[in-house]
C-alpha cells in the first residue's frame, strides 16, 4: 500500500512541470488511474512511454502498487484527444 501523495511525488519528480492526473478510484492506495501528459513522450511509442512511468515508480510497482491504469500522451496527442486541433 502506498499513499496517493507518495505515488504523485514519484511521478512529479520524474516528470516535473508535466500534467499528472492521478486518482485511487477505490480509495485503497493499491489501485490507481493515471493520465500523464508530457513532451518527454515525443517520438516514443505507447509501450516506451509506459515503461518511463514504471521506471519513475521503481520498486513501488513491484511492491506497493497493485494496479495502475495508465494513459500517456504527448501534448499534441492530448490536444487531438480533446478535439482541440
Amino acid at each position: 500500500m502506498m499513499p496517493i501523495q507518495e505515488v504523485r511525488a514519484l511521478l512529479e519528480k520524474a516528470f516535473p512541470g508535466d500534467t499528472i492526473r492521478l486518482i485511487s478510484p477505490m480509495g485503497d492506495n493499491h489501485h490507481f488511474q493515471c493520465e500523464l501528459i508530457s513532451s518527454r513522450f515525443e517520438g516514443k511509442g505507447m509501450v516506451e512511454q509506459h515503461q518511463m512511468v514504471y521506471r519513475a515508480l521503481g520498486d513501488a510497482m513491484a511492491e506497493a502498487v497493485h494496479a495502475l491504469a495508465l494513459r500517456t500522451y504527448t501534448p499534441e496527442q492530448w490536444r487531438k484527444q480533446e478535439g482541440r486541433v
